[in-house]
């Protein structure tokens, strides 16, 4: 849970528990006396009474909470947020058998959910698992697994950027088998999410708004679950309400992410690019994401000069999206390489079956698609951890005989009827 640390937090108890009814508190009195606990510090109220209690004392390192009694879990749940100090592991249980209601806690920040009716040994193994996690050093990462942050760029609204990054998010989470944060830049109108179907929360627009408050269990509490190794913090703020920040709460989010994540995956807007340059500067790789069009040759080119310039220790990865089989080109392949005077690495033809599908279900694409479509997903993840770890990288390759970038640009317009007469 997340609050600021205090004092007191040294003189911590081992374990603490709020019950509604005789018979949990029966049960849990052995169990903590089996743990060394005293069962003393098994008390009766609930959660409201959790609340009450640790505003004016030292949290536990382990607290079990009964919501039996609350009217709204998820709100309460975030009130015993504000008076829990950073480090206490939450164990909660109630009535309701909703998944929704028990991601949504997950998400908040506690560490299970218990329904009742629950026995003996599930109550066991869950404090089992709670001592583990004090045992051993948070958010320690594999040593075979060092942090891999991955930044997704899109030269221009539309090109797919957003659909692209939820796929390399959810690709690293369960083909690659490393913890991935999703991490949507797109405050108002994020959609890293919504392709999930998940509900965002206000973990992002938090963080904006106290950047002081960002730290690990911030983290823990903000982050939406998708699945097992994937989460996602993403916002739908008011459009009415802009976000004023100097960008200090994205660095921040980005530091607790590296040390919490096995990997990072930033969905970054190309106009939050321009405004907080250092969201990139620590990025291993940059995913450029293009269309085949004169006005994406121009951006791309512009975004290229733009990433050599401020982040040149990061490896670029260019991606030409929605690229139709057989049909008409505004711009060709080649005239493109050309122009940005360097190839391009992937090529996801466009398939509005499977972007429909994928929309529906609320899945990545790259969980919906199958066959050949899998393959430049595949090979999309692979360059990123291959690039993140390749430290003696050969610089990029342009293509033999390019042009000047104007001369090329000038190429693709429309000859006006005096030109094309003389």
């Amino acid at each position: 849970m997340n609050a600021p640390f205090q004092a007191r937090a040294g003189l911590r108890d081992p374990f603490t528990a709020f019950v509604c009814d005789d018979a949990t508190a029966d049960m849990l009195r052995p169990v903590a006396v089996e743990h060394g606990w005293s069962p003393e510090k098994v008390n009766k109220g609930g959660l409201r009474n959790a609340v009450q209690s640790l505003s004016v004392s030292a949290s536990p390192n382990i607290l079990f909470v009964d919501l039996s009694e609350s009217a709204d879990p998820l709100n309460d749940i975030n009130a015993l947020a504000e008076v829990c100090e950073p480090g206490t592991i939450v164990i909660a249980s109630g009535a309701v058998n909703d998944v929704r209601l028990y991601r949504d806690l997950v998400a908040s920040g506690i560490h299970d959910y218990l329904l009742k009716p629950f026995t003996v040994d599930q109550l066991r193994d869950t404090f089992a698992h709670a001592q583990t996690i004090l045992s051993g050093p948070r958010g320690e990462v594999q040593a075979d697994k060092p942090h891999v942050m991955a930044a997704v760029i899109g030269v221009r609204g539309g090109v797919g950027a957003s659909t692209i990054a939820t796929s390399l998010a959810w690709l690293l989470g369960e083909k690659a088998r490393r913890t991935t944060a999703l991490l949507d830049l797109d405050v108002h109108f994020g959609t890293g999410a919504l392709a999930l179907d998940l509900e965002p929360g206000r973990g992002l627009t938090d963080a904006i708004e106290n950047p002081s408050r960002i730290d690990g269990l911030f983290i823990e509490r903000a982050m939406v679950r998708a699945n097992e190794r994937l989460s996602v913090l993403s916002a739908e703020a008011p459009i009415n309400q802009p976000m004023v920040t100097d960008g200090t709460a994205f660095f921040q989010l980005q530091e607790e992410m590296r040390n919490a994540f096995e990997s990072t995956v930033l969905d970054l807007p190309r106009h939050m690019l321009i405004q907080y340059p250092h969201l990139v500067h620590d990025a291993h790789v940059a995913v450029v994401v293009a269309e085949l069009t004169l006005a994406a040759t121009r951006d791309t080119i512009r975004i290229l000069a733009w990433l050599k310039s401020n982040a040149p220790q990061t490896k670029v990865v260019v991606v030409a999206n929605g690229i139709p089989s057989g049909g008409a080109l505004e711009i060709s392949r080649k005239d493109f390489e050309q122009s940005i005077e360097r190839p391009v690495d992937i090529v996801f033809p466009f398939d509005s079956k499977i972007a429909a599908q994928a929309a529906k279900l609320g899945k990545p694409m790259a969980e919906v698609a199958g066959g050949k479509i899998t393959t430049p997903f595949n090979t999309l993840s692979n360059m990123v951890l291959s690039n993140a770890s390749d430290e003696g990288a050969a610089p990029e390759t342009k293509i033999a005989g390019a042009k000047s970038l104007v001369d090329n640009l000038k190429s693709m317009l429309p000859k006006s009827k005096d030109k094309a007469a003389a």
